[in-house]
């Protein structure tokens, strides 16, 4: 071996003997199994079906997922293999995903709303022979592709009655087929779950892919429940604490407290009856610990702005003072002070009369603490939630360290920070102050891609997570944006295009913002390089939100049809360029917005300009719209686009169409602005 081998080998040995254990002496269905003998009549989770919540006990939790465990072992499930879960959020997934796990499967978890492309790439990359499919849909899907499935298992049959491929299987099916498969076969289950290895795999999450195709992330057992120790040692949970699941399980924050966290302290989750009815089911439930990304939060926040601006001038006068008042007060808390006594009385009349009702109107009112991650939070959006008493916290981490890392502690919140790392995670910065990561949570690695596990975890355990980031004056770690993105003004100063964007989706009329710098990229960087002969001004594509926008189209009585109907209405564009120059008072002379276009579409994940999470793809929107963002750059007043538009028959149709082009040069906040402003809390 030669010396810089040694070294290499020293360094490993260093590591592997300081790297602390991860604690964890058992797996998640050696967990289920303790839980429902422990308290087998507790509901571990219930689900609403035709307006009834419907209670699984532990006890019946185990009896069922064992059944269907001894099905996928009929069916040829060993261990080491991987079994696929495509579909929305129902006991079901849980009990598939536990069966597979108790036989020493892995689990990989598909966005329902994935097709083609990505579908055939997940299947193939896992080698995925069974698929758990939720209903006739999904499993359209599924039987269109040729991507050696050789079972399919639905758990809704509606509309597959008359369905006669044997790849199908009913759920029920199986779970009875199982049970009389483990009648000759006693304790042989008990024999497979006890031989499972906390560093056994787990699930299989696909990493959210703004750059490529999704890579797909192992987790094992002890990544999992060591994160959950770690979180809940921040923030006890117990198992009285209530869960609404809402987000799809493929997602690793869903992963993370629905199931990790459920485990590990036996909280009960539920679910709600379908999209429909999910916020009057989180109203009714009224969970104690909620996880959401961003997009849930704005979401939110502009159904409560549309409200009040929809009230009658009272309730709007009383929820300014209300506001006002609990602002002021949450602001001195989060800064580490206490409120005076007058104060803290005069917020407590305010909470009764303001706060409270709104936090009802969300499904909030419970709440002991949420949480939000998966991309930067706005600091107004952070803001207008402590205003009115959520405790929401920002996290910060990724699918390769199971989604959290970072944490704010409750006595410690901060608007522009993540955060404090997890008790046994350790962080560093490393070159261009990209952010690095180190616990017993880092993943295994990337399925069957040995080369890109090697670029994102060095030998001695740190996690490469491709964000820059610097820590503030109290420690707390502020993460700037991707390295990648990350845009230095002509006096050095290190900003991100994300801080400007979140600055405008505070907005309830925006829904996507994708902001490009006419100072530059640092070489290799995104579309934005496109925009770099603007001299400077900042500009930025938007997508309005239909359902806010629609309302105050129709409270002004302005007609429009379709989505780009109204994006293109001078009207629109004016109220828009009040809500830009509005976030622009907040920013900085030299990164403030200096034009936009408004896009005649919203973004979609299935035309990949946006992630399933919903993060922005800027490499595909700088491909597709490069006409629009040269034409903003060269400082242009409209820009004339061609679109294509496919059918239900599969035909496409070509149209072109003009954009204007807003400049904001010396377009002044009407004189008005900030009384409509005043109950948004918008300074």
């Amino acid at each position: 071996m030669n010396a810089g081998g040694q070294v290499q080998a020293r360094e490993d040995a260093a590591f592997a003997a300081d790297r602390p254990a991860h604690g964890i002496d058992r797996t998640m269905p050696q967990l289920l199994d303790g839980l429902a003998a422990s308290r087998p009549r507790q509901a571990a989770m219930q689900e609403k079906r035709y307006g009834i919540w419907q209670p699984t006990t532990w006890a019946l939790y185990r009896e069922r997922v064992r059944d269907f465990a001894h099905g996928l072992a009929q069916l040829g499930v060993r261990r080491g293999e991987v079994v696929a879960v495509l579909g929305d959020n129902r006991p079901e997934w849980l009990i598939a995903e536990l069966a597979a796990q108790s036989l020493g499967a892995g689990v990989v978890g598909i966005y329902p709303t994935s097709i083609g492309a990505e579908l055939t790439h997940i299947l193939s990359v896992s080698r995925a022979r069974i698929v758990v499919a939720e209903d006739q849909e999904q499993v359209d899907k599924l039987l269109a592709l040729d991507a050696g499935i050789e079972r399919i298992i639905y758990y809704d049959p509606h509309g597959l009655e008359k369905y006669t491929q044997d790849v199908l299987l009913d759920f029920t099916q199986v779970e009875d087929s199982g049970r009389e498969w483990a009648e000759s076969r006693p304790g042989w289950l008990d024999e497979q779950i006890a031989a499972g290895s906390p560093d056994d795999l787990a699930i299989i999450c696909t990493t959210s892919g703004t750059t490529s195709k999704p890579k797909l992330a192992e987790l094992s057992h002890a990544n999992l429940l060591s994160m959950a120790a770690r979180l809940t040692e921040v923030d006890p949970i117990d198992a009285s604490y209530r869960y609404v699941s809402t987000l799809p399980f493929a997602w690793i924050g869903e992963q993370m407290l629905a199931v990790a966290c459920g485990l590990h302290a036996g909280i009960t989750v539920s679910f709600p009856e379908d999209a429909s009815t999910q916020k009057a089911d989180l109203r009714e439930i009224g969970p104690d610990v909620m996880f959401a990304p961003p997009r849930i939060w704005e979401s939110m926040l502009s159904e409560v702005q549309v409200r009040i601006d929809e009230a009658g001038a009272l309730k709007r006068g009383v929820f300014g003072w209300g506001y006002s008042v609990m602002d002021r007060a949450a602001r001195a808390r989060v800064s580490g002070g206490t409120p005076s006594l007058g104060l803290r009385l005069a917020s407590v009349v305010a909470d009764l009369a303001a706060a409270r009702p709104i936090r009802e109107q969300l499904g909030l009112t419970r709440i002991k603490r949420c949480y939000t991650g998966g991309a930067p939070l706005g600091p107004d959006v952070f803001q207008f939630f402590h205003a009115i008493g959520v405790n929401l916290k920002q996290i910060y981490g990724q699918t390769e360290i199971c989604g959290i890392a970072v944490v704010h502690r409750d006595d410690a919140i901060s608007f522009t920070s993540v955060g404090e790392p997890l008790p046994g995670t350790e962080l560093q910065f490393g070159e261009r102050q990209e952010i690095m990561l180190r616990s017993s949570a880092v993943f295994r690695g990337y399925h069957r891609n040995a080369e890109a596990t090697a670029e994102a975890v060095t030998p001695q355990g740190w996690l490469h997570t491709g964000d820059a980031g610097y820590l503030d004056e109290s420690g707390q770690l502020v993460v700037v944006d991707r390295l990648k993105d990350v845009v230095f003004a002509s006096d050095g100063t290190m900003y991100s295009h994300a801080f400007i964007e979140n600055k405008l989706k505070f907005s309830p009329y925006v829904e996507e913002a994708v902001v490009f710098s006419g100072e530059g990229l640092e070489p290799g960087g995104d579309a934005g390089d496109a925009a770099t002969g603007s001299g400077g001004t900042m500009c930025a594509i938007i997508t309005v939100d239909p359902a806010t926008v629609g309302a105050w189209a129709e409270h002004e009585r302005l007609s429009f049809t379709t989505y780009t109907d109204l994006a293109s209405k001078p009207e629109v564009y004016e109220l828009l360029a009040e809500e830009v120059a509005q976030a622009n008072e907040d920013l900085m002379e030299r990164i403030r917005i200096g034009r936009f276009v408004l896009l005649h579409k919203q973004f979609d994940p299935d035309d990949d300009e946006i992630t399933r999470t919903r993060k922005v793809r800027r490499t595909v929107i700088g491909d597709r719209y490069g006409q629009i963002i040269a034409a903003l750059a060269a400082g242009e007043g409209s820009v004339t686009i061609s679109s294509s538009i496919t059918y239900q028959d599969g035909t496409v149709a070509e149209r072109s169409l003009p954009l204007r082009i807003f400049d904001l040069a010396g377009h002044r906040l009407p004189a008005d602005r900030a009384r409509r402003q005043v109950w948004s809390g918008r300074k």
